[in-house]
């Protein structure tokens, strides 16, 4: 029995030698064709969405636009809300009650003071010498010249009468917020919209965005927000301009502050400067549900 045992030994050794050398090969060639499939699916996948992308190119229905949102910023603060006014009342009492005593004040008590050495006749007039021959002007003399240019003052108007009716002047509505619509021709009808323009090969959204606001006959200087658009609106050309490779345009939108404020525009431009509560009347319902998403009120 033992030396059956014995004489088995060897022949398991040698029978486990024979199989290892086996298995490494078929791992090394089960390793090779795994990552010959890894790289031929990578490989193919990128070709397929290069591809894919290249036919939507080609067939894609819709064209690429980018509008710009100018915006004209409030010139002057807007009138304050009952409660606004008496906030600022009471903080304009605490700034009172807390102030130090300012040049003026510190005038005023010297001119008491002289005053009262005068009467009690402890003044010197070599004080008067020491100041270089100065002429001293009291306390009371600067009050009445301050008063007398303060009623020759006359503060610019809020309102210009001549202005608020103009949908193409700058100078309109100066406590509110102000946005920019240009004409558009679309198909066969012309419609009020954000200036806009199509985008061309080799330039990103938000150079076509300014290549839009450049185009118009204004000068106007803003300052982009941002170079991702604010908002993207889809819309569908009207029939009679359709055609088989073209259905609609997706415009997408960019943010912009108006920066240099041009000379008041005359009425026969094709541009106006509303208010958002007056874009209603001028946009259509579609479009206009998707731009207020992103205007916000001032």
């Amino acid at each position: 029995m033992n030396a059956a045992k014995k004489m088995a030994a060897p022949c398991k050794r040698m029978a486990s030698r024979a199989v290892i050398p086996i298995l490494s090969q078929f791992r090394r060639t089960w390793s090779k064709n795994n990552v010959f499939c890894q790289g031929f699916s990578t490989s193919f996948c990128r070709q397929t969405l290069q591809t894919r992308s290249v036919i939507e190119k080609v067939t894609s229905p819709w064209r690429l636009l980018a509008a710009v949102c100018l915006q004209r910023l409030p010139v002057i603060s807007a009138k304050c809300s009952p409660i606004e006014q008496q906030f600022k009342e009471m903080l304009q009492q605490m700034e009172l009650e807390k102030s130090l005593i300012s040049d003026h004040e510190m005038r005023l008590l010297e001119d008491v003071e002289r005053l009262r050495r005068k009467q009690a006749g402890d003044y010197d007039s070599d004080e008067e010498d020491s100041r270089g021959g100065q002429e001293i002007v009291l306390s009371q003399d600067l009050e009445d010249m301050w008063e007398q240019k303060l009623k020759n003052f006359e503060p610019a108007p809020r309102v210009r009468a001549d202005a608020e009716k103009d949908l193409t002047s700058l100078e309109r509505c100066m406590a509110d917020s102000l946005l920019l619509l240009s004409e558009h021709q679309v198909g066969d009808k012309k419609l009020w919209l954000m200036p806009q323009s199509e985008w061309q090969e080799g330039e990103t959204l938000r150079q076509t965005a300014e290549r839009a606001l450049a185009s118009l006959s204004a000068d106007f200087k803003a300052t982009f927000l941002s170079n991702a658009p604010c908002g993207v609106y889809k819309y569908k050309l009207p029939k009679g301009a359709r055609t088989d490779s073209l259905i609609g345009m997706k415009v997408f939108f960019f943010k912009a502050v108006l920066s240099h404020r041009a000379p008041p525009a005359s009425t026969n431009k094709p541009f106006l400067w509303l208010k958002k509560s007056e874009l209603e009347g001028y946009l259509k319902p579609a479009y206009m549900k998707n731009v207020e998403r992103f205007l916000i009120d001032q």
